[in-house]
């Protein structure tokens, strides 16, 4: 009978570290016919655990049937990626640029970083200037849908692959959320929330969408509303308001200012493409001393509004976590087994979770690290 140790160890593995071991004490090459003997393998077994490694570069064929240990190990090729972040003026971008870099660095790999600006001009260029630059993979994170058939078809005719965060590319493998199951989990909180404090009296579910980025991410806000009639089967799609907020703080200011001029809703229901969106239909609702009148769902935790979820009395209930600090541990290994031909699926979808102020300090306990002053200004810049 074997014991414990022996039960769980990995023949192939072993019969190759015999082969190896034959090497300690030769003073000069093995011929196979050696190798098999010191080891007591088959001919056969022994030149293929000798070929084997010999493409590994372990062992250095050194004539015909002769073999030599190569005791300088090649080291693993350098790849050179590029990556092309959404925007820095996005505290949810630059967390997931933050991640991808210090994964690259990790594992090695040079990575030519820059900033698409929320532009598409600036995107185009961007892609431009790295194929250029001869990179072997790109990591594309860019949101006008309208030009992202343009920047594929420039990085496959260059036969660069490509790996896009968050807004499909046409080829390219698919990194991100996962939209209608995001907006489905934060919709039904929403619906839950007016069931027990509103009775489930809804006027207005008021959306703040991001129109060119495409179809999949407003699949967010389809999901929210799927989410909310889970709940509330009565609300309407003549209750139903949609703005472009632009996913910008600024913008979902303003589109949410000129709805209240004309608006008599006493109860609405708000949810956003994203965080920016949120606090500015947020800000606008308050502006307007109309704070009581609205809860406010947001999507992606990003650091700002972590910091709104923690003050007292807020009116943003929740958002729905995309973790963009863990992007880098998974897409980066994601482009090594593409560079290394290994199969990859074509999309990946990140796991969520629903932030709200009764665990936000549990799921991030470092914000408390984070100044309070610093965590106003990320607003500022989005």
């Amino acid at each position: 009978m074997r014991n414990a140790s022996e039960r769980y160890m990995c023949q192939a593995i072993t019969r190759a570290c015999d082969v190896l071991e034959c090497f300690r004490e030769a003073e000069h090459p093995l011929r196979l016919k050696e190798i098999a003997r010191r080891t007591g393998l088959s001919l056969a077994t022994a030149f293929r655990i000798v070929f084997t490694l010999e493409q590994r570069g372990m062992i250095l064929r050194t004539g015909e049937r002769e073999y030599s240990l190569n005791l300088k190990l090649p080291q693993r090729r350098k790849y050179r990626l590029g990556f092309a972040g959404q925007s820095q003026e996005f505290a949810f971008s630059r967390t997931v640029a933050e991640s991808i870099a210090a994964a690259a660095k990790r594992s090695d790999i040079e990575l030519i970083s820059l900033d698409n600006k929320y532009s598409p001009k600036a995107a185009l260029r961007n892609a431009e200037f790295l194929i250029r630059e001869g990179v072997e993979l790109v990591i594309e994170f860019q949101t006008d849908e309208h030009v992202a058939p343009v920047i594929s078809s420039k990085f496959l005719e260059a036969k660069i692959p490509i790996v896009a965060l968050e807004i499909p590319h046409p080829g390219a493998i698919y990194y991100g959320a996962n939209n209608y199951d995001a907006g489905l989990m934060g919709g039904r909180f929403l619906g839950r929330w007016a069931k027990k404090y509103w009775e489930g009296q809804v006027d207005d579910v008021l959306l703040l969408a991001l129109p060119m980025a495409g179809s999949l991410p407003r699949s967010r806000l389809t999901g929210t509303v799927a989410g909310i009639r889970d709940i509330l089967p009565a609300v309407s799609d003549s209750q139903i308001v949609w703005l472009d907020g632009r996913g910008q703080y600024g913008h979902s200011v303003e589109a949410v200012r000129k709805y209240l001029r004309r608006s008599r809703s006493r109860k609405a229901l708000v949810a956003a493409i994203n965080d920016p969106s949120a606090l500015g239909a947020l800000r606008a609702f308050e502006e307007a001393g109309a704070a009581e009148s609205c809860v406010v769902m947001g999507q992606n935790a990003s650091a700002e509004a972590r910091a709104e979820l923690r003050k007292p009395g807020t009116r943003l209930i929740g958002s729905v976590a995309y973790f963009p600090e863990r992007y880098g541990d998974e897409v980066i290994p994601l482009c090594l087994d593409v560079l290394q031909r290994k199969p990859t699926p074509p999309a990946v979808f990140v796991r969520h979770e629903l932030v709200t102020k009764e665990n936000v300090n549990r799921l991030y306990p470092n914000d408390a690290l984070i100044a309070p002053g610093e965590l106003e200004q990320l607003l500022l810049k989005s």
